[in-house]
């Protein structure tokens, strides 16, 4: 054992400090059950406190006529059939109880005059359910689970990269890793550990994730503990994304800038989107708006970035000031752009992982037994499309539940087994990379990597497109041979750097290979050799590892929610 290892011991750990992990460790600590709570990145600042549009539940404070009922029908609908309509049920049934507690830990939520929860249309909503706290929905989400958690004395490391999960006979016992600041190892046993990590969208070249994050840590994680990846390659393309300055390429523009009147037009002025959906202009979904750029942007009618324009000039300047306050600050920050006099170039940006760690619709556990994923990390509510919303009410309806399952877990287990070799080889994994002294450069091949994933797999895809994907990615993959690792003063970053280097080629491969089988064209997933829906391919894709994907049924949607499914009316309203 190395002298700077640390060891700790916990009923519950909880691997993600957003706002799925937060809620878990929450009803963790209510319920009394010992919980700690680790992430690489601080507390306050976790991918969470970006959502900005809203969060969903069925409460009638504005259309008495919405039930729970309806949210599960228009998810389904917008999912393309490939959401699991159980896990559906669970998070539409739940979502008011997501928002109650909220209310409860002091969430300040947009109200009406009367003191009505305020609820407003977001995309392919039947009623108007999404709550909101103006443009900053999820960062104030994410303050109020802070808060919650630091209430209740919960442990708190957000230095902690962890690099592996332990287990024996398909059992979960902790984790391994290392603190980035110092580079001391961290030995943790648990009986029961949850994934929060994240998604795989900073993978591709431009996206509305940061940098070193939702690089796909969790589905690494899950595969070498033994779980599985499922859709790996429903992933949803934002139509908005900033294209500079290059640090913060992918950064969104709200939905909202189009939502209250913003025109999308191309480098000769045409207002491109009478091309596409003529009936719905700037309020289309955002699958057929993100392919209607990446259309007008490779048929040579881009802008001098490669994107197009999105312009509110137009609006009155007091509109802009209070119906998008993020976007205009983000705009001056980023650009010194004055978007009250000037348009925004923008470009479609992988958005949100759809897909995710294959789990149980009752629990998230993931089939090794004491493993459980939540929050982007984990798949079943979204199939090929997101309903707009849905991810924030995914968060607190599965992190009560499964917070309650792994307290259930600890509480009943006999005996938590360990495994010496599990632990060596996950002290070896450091070690071993913490002496690699190459000429590669892991940041070079991490931009490698994004390259591929945009130019092979991004928003519209083929089958030699892709399976050129594949080819890149050996190349990379043999390069990653010879990196070299450099800790220096400043901390352990690049030890880090190099571990999202093995989680982003891992989970390129998945989403590749995932594309390649599903020859169709559904929701996100845009294949222009198999332009058309295959209703034999209204299955799940889940990989097991290079070269194992199985096709998995989808259940049946219950009746009385089929019944409710519908075309709804866009007149006036941002779609999704």
């Amino acid at each position: 054992m190395s002298p700077s290892e640390r060891r700790l011991a916990t009923s519950v750990l909880v691997i993600g400090s957003g706002g799925a992990g937060l809620r878990a460790a929450i009803q963790l600590a209510e319920r009394g059950t010992d919980v700690l709570l680790v992430g690489k990145r601080p507390v306050a600042d976790a991918h969470t406190t970006l959502a900005a549009g809203g969060i969903n539940a069925a409460l009638g404070t504005m259309d008495p006529a919405d039930t729970w009922q309806q949210h599960a029908a228009d998810t389904l609908k917008e999912s393309y059939f490939l959401a699991d309509p159980h896990t559906v049920r669970i998070v539409a049934e739940n979502a008011a109880r997501g928002i109650a507690d909220l209310e409860r830990w002091g969430m300040p939520l947009a109200r009406e005059a009367d003191g009505r929860i305020s609820q407003r249309f977001f995309g392919a909503h039947t009623y108007r359910r999404t709550a909101f706290a103006g443009d900053y929905t999820g960062l104030e989400i994410q303050r109020t689970l802070v808060n919650r958690v630091r209430q209740l004395g919960v442990p708190i490391i957000d230095t902690l990269y962890v690099t592996r999960l332990l287990t024996r006979d398909g059992v979960v016992f902790g984790a391994y890793g290392f603190d980035i600041d110092d580079g001391a190892r961290y030995l943790v046993h648990a009986d029961a550990v949850i994934l929060a990590a994240g998604g795989h969208t900073r993978i591709w070249r431009r996206t509305s994730s940061r940098r070193d994050e939702n690089t796909g840590d969790a589905f690494r994680l899950a595969l070498t503990a033994g779980a599985r990846i499922r859709d790996p390659e429903l992933v949803q393309f934002h139509p908005s994304g900033l294209i500079e300055p290059e640090s913060a390429a992918g950064t969104l523009v709200s939905e909202a800038a189009r939502g209250e009147g913003g025109i999308l037009r191309n480098a000769l002025g045409e207002r491109f989107m009478e091309r596409y959906d003529p009936a719905r202009m700037e309020l289309s979904t955002r699958d057929r708006i993100a392919l209607a750029a990446y259309t007008e942007i490779k048929e040579g009618r881009g802008t001098p970035h490669g994107g197009v324009w999105l312009d509110v000039s137009h609006l009155p300047r007091e509109t802009i000031m209070q119906r998008l306050p993020r976007v205009y600050q983000t705009l001056i920050e980023l650009q010194m752009l004055d978007i009250t006099t000037t348009p925004i170039e923008i470009a479609p940006t992988a958005h949100y992982s759809m897909g995710g760690v294959w789990v149980r619709p009752e629990d998230h556990g993931t089939g090794v037994a004491g493993l459980y994923a939540i929050g982007e990390a984990a798949s079943g509510l979204h199939g090929a499309n997101r309903l707009g919303g849905n991810s924030l009410t995914e968060l607190l309806v599965y992190g009560r539940i499964v917070g309650d399952a792994a307290a259930d877990y600890s509480a009943d287990i006999e005996a938590q087994p360990r495994s010496a070799a599990a632990v060596a080889l996950a002290r070896d994994e450091v070690s071993e990379l913490l002496a690699a002294d190459g000429p590669e450069n892991v940041r070079a091949l991490q931009r490698a990597i994004r390259d591929t994933m945009t130019e092979h797999a991004g928003v519209v895809r083929d089958d030699n497109g892709l399976r050129a994907g594949l080819v890149q990615l050996d190349d990379i993959e043999s390069a990653t041979k010879s990196i070299g690792v450099h800790p220096d003063l400043a901390g352990f970053q690049d030890l880090a750097h190099a571990f999202d280097l093995r989680s982003s080629l891992l989970s390129a491969r998945a989403t590749i290979e995932a594309a390649i089988e599903r020859r169709e064209t559904r929701g996100c997933h845009n294949r222009s050799d198999f332009p058309e829906p295959d209703e034999s391919l209204r299955v799940n894709m889940v990989w097991s590892g290079p070269g194992e994907i199985d096709q998995e049924p989808i259940a049946e949607t219950p009746v009385e929610i089929a019944a409710l499914i519908r075309e709804v009316s866009t007149t006036g309203k941002l779609v999704e």
